[in-house]
């Protein structure tokens, strides 16, 4: 059996047990001939664990219409914002300072996006994390350490 050919990717933001035919969804996969409600149907059975929560989708869409879909982590400062509580970040990160992480923390949002980001080790996972925190308007108890740095206070 040949490999299908693929028509397209579509990447969209989509809330957890959310998916319906409105706008963005309906219109993006009605221009590749996807069957909207069947990607709904799927969508939502997949994700109903967590209802609510705003998670990237990649949708793989092939010549003969049919569909597969990956769905990712949220993003780093979705995570970040929930560890601490957040509403919302920052206006101005670099000045106006809303909270700060823990180590502990760090590591936490890190190992949980981990599957998403093309970090080859947990320490340069949490640099990531560290630079999403401070573009949120969050401090660390990173801030200044080396990737090799804290390589060893893990170890």
């Amino acid at each position: 059996m040949a490999a299908k050919e693929i028509k397209g990717y579509i990447k969209l933001q989509i809330n957890w047990g959310q998916a319906n035919p409105a706008p963005p969804v309906g219109p993006a996969l009605g221009q590749y001939g996807v069957p909207i409600q069947e990607f709904t149907q799927k969508f939502n059975e997949q994700t109903k664990d967590k209802m609510g929560v705003k998670l990237p989708v990649v949708i793989t869409v092939y010549e003969d219409r049919t569909f597969d879909f990956i769905v990712k982590q949220p993003p780093m400062s979705t995570l970040i914002k929930a560890k601490l509580n957040l509403k919302k970040g920052s206006g101005v990160p670099q000045k106006e300072k809303v909270g700060n992480m823990t180590f502990d923390q760090v590591k936490e949002v890190a190992t949980e996006k981990m599957p998403d980001l093309n970090a080859t080790c947990i320490a340069g996972a949490m640099k990531i994390a560290q630079g999403t925190a401070r573009a949120t308007g969050v401090t660390t108890d990173i801030d200044g350490m080396t990737k090799e740095e804290i390589a060893a206070k893990l170890a």
